[in-house]
């Protein structure tokens, strides 16, 4: 069974910096795309961004340019490295994966509906 399991959340300021991590287990194989979404109060949950099979990230207007997504598969790990985070980040943070074997390629956002694994979620705050 495939777990993932996200860290790093917490309060900053505006025009701050804080980096997620996601650490996956349980996958046999290629572990497909991976990726962030969020979900602030009252809203859908989002694409942030997300990393394909042959590690091509892809990110949302909104964070393009504050964000970076990288993937350490030695050790099964993403990040989401967010900077310059501004009031409208303030929002639970979602690691999501797919099932173990898929070969995945996009160049856009891979849409929520092709995940399948998510995390608990991390709470992200950015005060103005």
């Amino acid at each position: 069974q495939v777990q993932l399991v996200e860290s790093g959340g917490g309060s900053v300021q505006d025009g701050g910096s804080l980096r997620l991590s996601c650490a996956a287990s349980g996958y046999t194989g290629n572990s497909g795309c991976m990726g962030w979404f969020r979900q602030a109060p009252g809203k859908e949950r989002e694409g942030v961004a997300t990393i394909d099979s042959e590690g091509y990230t892809t990110f949302a207007e909104s964070v393009k340019g504050r964000f970076t997504l990288s993937k350490d598969n030695a050790k099964n790990t993403l990040y989401l490295q967010m900077n310059s985070l501004k009031p409208g980040d303030t929002a639970v943070y979602y690691c999501a994966g797919q099932r173990s074997g898929i070969r995945c390629v996009s160049r856009s956002v891979v849409p929520r509906s092709r995940f399948t694994y998510w995390g608990q979620g991390t709470q992200v705050t950015v005060a103005s």
